[in-house]
């Protein structure tokens, strides 16, 4: 079974799902003629105490958001759950306590994603709770017993932003401020050399650290995704653009090269 490639979506704005932008194609052409078995989603819209997986066979749809058109209220994304795949993560991540949780589902960070990713919707889908009692340096150990699902089908995508100040958000904005443009600089270079310790400890990088992620919800994800590294996988990276002054759209693909 050839193994399949692991992505950081940079979501953005929930809109995108009803969208046909640029950012949304460049999501469709990274999975063009992938086929995974199941993906396991790390979306920075399940912060929670203790860590949990969906494990139900039919996840709803989590409409997770106020203030946006009733059509975006009214999507749907009926991919199938596993319960299968849920056990398997919880034993993967023994002794971490997990939670096979019968009650969240899909949300926006999720299905926003991936019904242009996998418009079908019939690829089964469990999502993977971020929690909140971790260091970043833990999220990222924690995903590295997630590692060995990718040699067995199953596509890793984090769904987050690396920039995500929504206080700071500029409608108007046609360029990013410089602690912006400073700290996802710094992601890339970081990226591209494989420091990953480093953008676990992104907290270091100062005042531009300090607006960029004044939360770590939407940076969480990137972690799980870095965390399933193989050796042999190549790093590249798209959608690189800052809107609004103050969300970073940057999304990372990890493609398997065979040694």
């Amino acid at each position: 079974m050839s193994i399949e490639p692991a992505f950081f979506i940079g979501h953005g704005s929930p809109m995108n799902a009803l969208e046909h932008n640029a950012v949304v194609q460049q999501w469709r052409s990274v999975v063009q003629g992938c086929r995974p078995k199941a993906v396991l989603m790390i979306s920075a819209h399940w912060y929670t105490k203790g860590t949990a997986v969906t494990a139900m066979p039919s996840p709803k749809t989590i409409h997770d958001f106020y203030g946006f058109p009733e059509a975006l209220h009214q999507v749907q994304y009926p991919a199938p759950g596993s319960p299968e795949l849920a056990a398997e993560i919880k034993t993967l991540l023994a002794p971490h306590q997990v939670e096979l949780d019968l009650n969240w589902g899909l949300d926006h960070g999720a299905w926003s994603v991936m019904m242009h990713m996998f418009p079908s919707a019939d690829i089964p889908v469990v999502q993977l709770s971020l929690n909140q009692d971790l260091s970043p340096a833990a999220h990222l150990e924690l995903a590295k017993k997630l590692a060995p699902l990718r040699q067995q089908g199953v596509m890793i995508i984090g769904s987050g932003n690396v920039v995500h100040n929504l206080r700071m958000l500029d409608w108007q904005s046609t360029q990013p401020p410089l602690w912006a443009e400073q700290f996802n600089r710094q992601i890339i270079e970081f990226l591209l050399t494989k420091n990953f310790a480093a953008i676990a400890q992104y907290q270091n990088l100062g005042e531009a650290a300090r607006l960029a992620v004044p939360h770590p919800d939407h940076f969480l994800p990137l972690l799980y995704v870095l965390g399933t590294t193989l050796d042999g996988d190549e790093i590249s990276l798209f959608n690189d653009e800052i809107l609004y002054g103050a969300l970073s759209m940057l999304s990372v693909q990890l493609s398997h090269k065979r040694l």
